[in-house]
């Protein structure tokens, strides 16, 4: 099998980021994005996705964690986007339910080639751990719009906004892992009656 592997490195004024991503990983990171609730919300990718993620960012987060966490997003979104290469033979959709106590959340995924993100969900508090909770939507906004795929984001329930954020990630994790996964009965075939994506 060919290495589903990239490596992005991203730098302007603002931000200074390298990303590394193995599609069919073990489960292991080291994550240093400067912003350690977004760090323990990645590690939900590494683990329930097993999808390697090394990622390190020098920002301007004197100002605040908003370029630092939409340009994660967008340099992730890259070396999604480079490491699933022709996308031959993967399952394209992907989908999973997640609890985390009282929260419940699920992600659809669409590897399809266009941009798209739908993004519902009400958040109890504005912040978790010093992290401004809305930058959550810009995180997965440069991540789809640079890794050319379809997500629908659903917190259907949940108080603790922790357990929302963690069970919507959890849910992407998982989701993405089906999306990108190898097909046997595809057999290299392009998932699309376009024929491309």
């Amino acid at each position: 099998m060919t290495a589903r592997q990239a490596e992005v490195v991203r730098n302007t004024k603002e931000t200074q980021i390298t990303a590394s991503i193995n599609l069919d990983g073990t489960g292991q990171g080291q994550l240093n994005t400067g912003m350690p609730f977004l760090d323990h919300m990645l590690d939900q990718i590494v683990r329930h996705g097993l999808i390697d993620i090394n990622i390190t960012c020098q920002g301007d987060t004197d100002i605040d964690d908003h370029h630092s966490a939409e340009d994660c997003g967008i340099t992730l979104g890259q070396a999604f986007a480079k490491a699933i290469g022709d996308k031959k033979g993967i399952r394209r959709v992907g989908h999973a339910y997640v609890p985390l106590d009282e929260a419940l959340s699920r992600v659809v995924i669409d590897i399809s080639g266009r941009p798209h993100l739908d993004f519902n969900v009400e958040f109890t508090r504005a912040s978790v751990g010093g992290f401004d909770v809305d930058l959550f939507y810009e995180f997965f906004q440069g991540f789809v719009n640079h890794a050319q795929i379809g997500i629908h984001v659903d917190n259907i329930r949940g108080r603790n906004t922790h357990h929302q954020i963690e069970s919507i990630f959890k849910a992407f994790a998982r989701a993405l892992r089906m999306a990108a996964e190898l097909d046997p009965r595809m057999a290299g075939q392009m998932p699309s009656t376009k024929g491309s994506l």
